[in-house]
């Protein structure tokens, strides 16, 4: 039997474990206390005055953590004076921080004893102040001068058999500036391998979406959250994972609005939000929020669309006209009546088993989906990361095209993205199979070829890795060893590289597993000056409702030697190309208006780009769906999709795990070690499971355990030494924080379709540690 196995690293004491009650509110003072600590620890008290008054302001820079948007004039909205989160608030003080890594870190530090520490401890070691490289067979990172470490990537690259070897990664915090430029540069070097982090996170939404209505993104603003009737948000932890939605959750139900969550874990975020900028949430008890909380099992999600449906079709069988939108769904949409016959009748049985929930409360959830006039539907990676994610996102679609929720204020499609600028880089051309006429687009304004076939995905790029048909990579930001499936796989396939690139603001995970040679090229955070040519510089960036708008960094740099994303793409093309090449880099390089001029000749709904994003709350892109009711689809409507219900099935004996933040986390960044919401203080390798599933398996509370991944393939994978933590969440199901779990994980266990890995749905075996 094939097995695989992840250790415990020995910098944080996991024996000092302390749990308590989870809290039933978020926010209040406590979420102020911490923001202001966390600033002052890291960055000074001045610091942290300074640059928290500046984030998600006109003037300001925009949040490196989540891309949940501001609010905007023109929709009668204003900011706030302090227009940011508790983890908005750590993100920028871990780019602000005073601390740095020099070269003497590096000296005293060998790769390998730096592979043991765990995420946190390389996070918190400041930031990167010079490029640093670790020679073939070379134990130590040691300093390299820009133009050589220039020469070496391009020498890499050149030496290729094909560009087909080479894999371009980008982290969603990446400018448009930089995605646009950076996505030129691989498509001028021969190649579409453009993997990002969106392949394991939102590419279901943008599959399901793109079939259902011709567009991969969501449909509504937040000025409709905030006059919405009803706000179904399914599989989503707003006051972790995007903070901000709370107070748009606040403001909604201030209107009248009801809140339905749809989650296994009672997330706190959604029970009671203590906004701490108004009284009531100062001195008072805050605001409830959900008025259902539906605690499914996980993969639930499509069988209780799926029984909505039905509910919803059949009360318009009984009244017609008084459910169904039919004029919206006569002149709209393709498919509605193989929607319906397919869920004419249903598996009232396998809705339970999958569900784990009361028939009542499925009706009463429907009943307010029946009388909301403009309802929006918001959803994370609780759904996403199924194997049929896809399928789900489009019953949730059905719902939404069956009571008319799309073009209409107040209403639509939410897909909540959970980090700043993924979306702008998609539309920028960071995606591996970006449609034909964007690509001619390209072709025709750089007169320049461009490759058609289709690039490899961020699994697809491991599995070339893997088998030696990948030997360069380049990763523009992120972790990409922490943030993947399958740990030990993917460091091998990392180290099997040629020559490994990181573009990089701290140190991180992938850092330490290097390929033969590897390079770190420290670049400019979202808070600091950008100074070239032309003078001082700014960048844009696209939040999740699909608003451009500017970003300018006030900060002075943490080092002289930082180059910008821009910078270090228009240099090492320079380097590749040579001076004559087709695309002026050297001029890109000296003045980003440039780049925005040529982004307003290719991007669609990008025109005259540079005068629209200098207005004051820059400029939305066109959303046909949205905008008009037009759907770019094949049969030129919104696509009714019909599915067949599908769920996990745990063997008896057995869990269902799903991995998930830690709410002192974004992402694969560790702020600290305090999952306060949850009552979990001072370690990370827990895995909650509720007391009667701890009782049933015969473990108890706090116990030492491995935990134990099985797949069809009679594959298991093991994280070895983590605590059990009685938590209530569903029945039948566990929690543990990435990137610790991610081991479990294999990377052929994807989503259909989409390819995104199913970090949701891992069918779990306790064993007692040894």
């Amino acid at each position: 039997m094939d097995v695989t196995r992840n250790a415990p690293r020995a910098d944080i004491d996991e024996a000092a474990l302390e749990v308590h009650k989870p809290k039933e509110w978020a926010a209040g003072i406590p979420g102020v206390a911490v923001s202001l600590l966390r600033g002052v620890e890291q960055m000074g008290t001045g610091r942290t005055v300074k640059t928290l008054r500046l984030l998600n302001q006109r003037d300001g820079f925009d949040c490196p953590g989540c891309a949940w948007p501001e609010p905007r004039a023109e929709d009668g909205e204003h900011r706030k004076f302090a227009e940011f989160c508790e983890n908005g608030a750590k993100a920028v003080a871990e780019e602000a921080t005073k601390r740095r890594i020099g070269r003497e870190f590096f000296a005293q530090h060998s790769v390998e004893e730096l592979h043991g520490r765990t995420d946190y401890w390389l996070g918190q070691q400041g930031r990167l102040t010079e490029p640093m490289v670790l020679r073939e067979g070379g134990t130590h990172y040691e300093p390299i001068g820009w133009d050589d470490a220039f020469r070496l990537i391009a020498s890499a690259l050149k030496g290729l058999d094909n560009p087909d070897e080479a894999i371009f990664y980008t982290s969603g915090r990446t400018s448009n500036e930089a995605a646009f430029l950076y996505q030129l540069l691989v498509r001028s070097f021969g190649t579409n391998n453009l993997p990002d982090c969106s392949n394991m996170c939102h590419e279901s939404s943008g599959a399901a979406l793109s079939e259902a209505y011709g567009i991969g993104k969501g449909s509504v603003s937040l000025a409709d959250i905030h006059h919405a009737d009803l706000i179904v948000v399914v599989g989503q932890n707003p006051g972790t994972n995007h903070p901000r939605m709370l107070s748009a959750l606040e403001e909604a139900k201030g209107r009248g609005a009801k809140v339905v969550a749809v989650n296994p874990l009672p997330e706190a975020g959604l029970m009671r939000f203590k906004n701490p900028q108004n009284p009531r949430g100062v001195v008072g008890k805050g605001t409830p929020l959900a008025d259902e909380f539906a605690q499914i099992r996980l993969g639930g999600d499509l069988a209780l669309f799926q029984a909505i449906g039905h509910l919803l079709l059949s009360w318009e069988e009984e009244a017609p006209g008084t459910i169904v939108d039919r004029a919206f769904v006569d002149s709209s949409t393709h498919g509605f009546d193989d929607w319906a016959k397919n869920l004419r009748e249903i598996d009232w049985a396998a809705i339970d088993e999958a569900t784990g929930l009361d028939r009542g409360q499925i009706e009463r959830i429907a009943r307010m989906i029946a009388a909301s006039e403009r309802t929006v539907y918001c959803w994370a990676m609780g759904v996403t990361q199924h194997r049929h994610a896809v399928a789900t996102i489009q019953e949730i679609s059905n719902l939404a095209f069956a009571r008319g929720m799309i073009g209409k204020p107040g209403a639509g499609l939410c897909p909540v993205r959970g980090h700043s600028n993924v979306q702008g880089d998609r539309t920028m051309g960071v995606w591996e199979k970006m449609p034909e006429e964007f690509l001619r687009s390209l072709e025709e304004e750089f007169g320049i070829p461009v490759p058609r076939k289709h690039g490899f995905d961020t699994v697809d790029a491991i599995r070339a890795m893997r088998d030696g048909r990948g030997k360069v990579f380049l990763g523009m930001g992120g972790n990409f060893a922490a943030a993947t499936p399958d740990s030990e796989l993917t460091e091998r396939a990392l180290r099997s590289c040629e020559l490994t690139v990181h573009v990089s603001t701290k140190l991180n995970r992938s850092h330490v597993v290097p390929g033969r040679t590897a390079l770190i090229l420290p670049t400019l955070g979202r808070t600091e000056r950008d100074t070239q040519a032309a003078g001082e510089q700014f960048v844009t960036v696209e939040d999740s409702m699909s608003c451009v708008h500017v970003s300018r960094g006030r900060l002075k740099p943490a080092s002289e030697h930082l180059l910008s994303e821009v910078a270090i793409i228009c240099r090492l093309a320079r380097e590749l190309f040579g001076d004559d090449h087709a695309v002026p880099w050297r001029d890109f390089e000296g003045n980003y208006d440039l780049i925005r001029d040529r982004i307003a000749a290719v991007v669609p709904g990008c025109e005259d780009y540079n005068a629209r994003v200098r207005q004051p709350d820059g400029f939305v892109l066109p959303h046909p769906p949205r905008d008009s009711r037009s759907f770019q689809t094949s049969t030129g409507k919104a696509n009714f999709t019909t599915s067949e219900l599908e769920f996990p099935r745990v063997p008896a004996g057995r869990l269902l795990l799903q991995t998930l933040r830690s709410h002192d986390q974004y992402n694969t960044t560790i702020y600290g070690l305090s999952d306060r919401y949850r009552g979990i203080e001072d370690a990370r390798r827990v895995v909650l499971v509720h007391p009667d599933d701890l009782a049933e398996l015969g473990f108890a509370d706090g116990q030492l355990v491995d935990l134990v991944s099985e797949w069809e393939d009679g594959s298991e994978r093991r994280a070895e030494h983590f605590r059990t933590v009685a938590y209530p969440t569903a029945r039948g199901c566990a929690a543990a924080y990435f990137p610790e779990a991610n081991a479990l994980v294999p990377l052929d266990s994807v989503a259909k379709k989409s390819n995104t890995p199913v970090s949701k749905a891992i069918v779990l075996r306790l064993e007692a540690a040894s």
